[in-house]
């Protein structure tokens, strides 16, 4: 046999004993898991560029988490992995990618919608009258043109926000009523013997993982959790970032 074809033979068989191994990680990996974190499925299991670690991204009752290991599972990392060269935060890029949603499935009709400009702009929000951040938020994005803003009221907080949620629904103007309550702190005053979407979106909200509020997503379906600052919300409404 010839030099390049005992190489290509050697080649082989390396690529061959490396996706042997790589099977062999995988599987002690998945039955460590399954044992130490019981009620939860395993969704993959991905070998990173980075020397003996795998990423593990699991299901759970309060949706997707994302864990590290080493091949063997005789350590499990907990935490952020941030890439240093670019500050990229690469636990919560696939965090979002694990938990997008069907954008188009959001059931609009329950939404309380508040249309600026040309609307090229697209939020929906899972908001609570009582969180301050929500206030915030929905303050700071007040200040932006060309966009549709989509409220899901979510009243989790208190039962008072039931209520304020409630009344907000069945008044004339739901937008303005919102926007009323959420930046100016004026009360609704409407009845809440409408029918109203509340206990729905509620169920809804659970199901999508919205654990805090405020929580929101965009039109690419990526969840997002909190207030954060315009600069960085920007870019990710003109899917530039």
């Amino acid at each position: 046999m010839n030099l390049s074809k005992l190489i290509s033979v050697a080649f082989g068989l390396i690529l061959t004993v490396t996706a042997i191994a790589g099977q062999a990680d995988e599987q002690q990996i998945r039955k460590v898991f399954q044992a130490k974190i019981p009620g939860t499925k395993v969704l993959s299991i991905l070998k990173l560029p980075y020397t003996g670690l795998y990423e593990v991204s699991i299901q759970g009752p309060n949706g997707p988490a994302v864990y590290y290991s080493d091949a063997s599972a005789q350590v499990i990392f907990i935490g952020n992995l941030i890439e240093t060269r670019t500050e990229r935060n690469l636990t919560d890029e696939r965090l979002r990618k694990l938990s997008a949603i069907d954008w188009k499935g959001l059931p609009f009709q329950s939404a309380i919608t508040i249309r600026r400009g040309n609307e090229r702009r697209q939020i929906a929000i899972f908001s609570d009258p009582n969180c301050p951040f929500c206030q915030q938020f929905e303050k700071d994005l007040d200040a932006i043109d060309d966009i549709t803003i989509h409220i899901f009221p979510y009243p989790v907080i208190k039962p008072e926000s039931v209520r304020q949620t409630k009344s907000v629904w069945c008044s004339k103007d739901r937008a303005k009523a919102w926007n009323d309550l959420m930046l100016k702190r004026v009360e609704p005053t409407a009845p809440t013997d409408c029918e109203n979407p509340i206990d729905e979106l509620l169920a809804l909200g659970r199901r999508l993982g919205a654990t805090s509020t405020p929580t929101w997503f965009l039109p690419n379906g990526e969840k997002h959790l909190g207030a954060q600052p315009m600069n960085k919300v920007i870019p990710m409404l003109d899917g530039t970032s």
